[in-house]
């Protein structure tokens, strides 16, 4: 009877994999899908409430509530309006693992709203990477922690993985 390892890969990881891997982007980003549908949806009761107010009948159309009414009315068109309108102006940094150079590029948008890069460490500085379920962390040299990350799914952190395996350390 004789045990045979499962675990192991097959493949070797050669250089020549490396250039034809894509790179990964991992985001600092929260969860803003959830904040801008609940704006909108705010946004588009306002507005509909702002109408209502004028055509449910039974409603007071007397000549000193007119004003209240009216004032009430453009102020709940004004603010769903904007809530409808509403952009994601999202300033945190994103980090870029670039595998044709070999680098971790963190890259943060200007005033203008284009990339500038923050943070440029090549993979061979790095000390080590943990990764964990649903981010990984990244070590200086000296074992102190230099960024943690979240990781979107498990395919971005295999592709992750597979990007570092060869020059940093991956601890377990």
């Amino acid at each position: 009877m004789s045990a045979i390892n499962t675990n192991t890969f097959q493949e070797s990881a050669d250089a020549g994999r490396y250039e034809k891997s894509v790179p990964v982007l991992i985001a600092f980003a929260p969860n803003w899908k959830v904040r801008m549908v609940l704006a909108r949806l705010v946004g588009a009761f306002l507005v509909v409430m702002a109408f209502s107010m004028w055509l449910v009948p039974g409603s007071a159309m007397a000549a000193e509530v007119w004003p209240i009414k009216l004032a009430a009315s453009l102020l709940f068109l004004l603010i769903g309006v904007s809530l409808l309108t509403i952009q994601l102006l999202d300033a945190r940094p994103d980090a870029y693992f670039d595998p044709i150079r070999r680098e971790v590029r963190v890259l943060q948008k200007n005033e203008n709203g284009r990339p500038q890069t923050v943070l440029r460490r090549s993979y061979d500085t790095l000390g080590g990477a943990r990764f964990a379920d649903d981010q990984v962390e990244l070590y200086d040299v000296d074992g102190s922690l230099l960024m943690k990350l979240p990781l979107q799914s498990a395919d971005v952190s295999r592709a992750l993985k597979g990007q570092l395996s060869g020059s940093v350390t991956i601890f377990a």
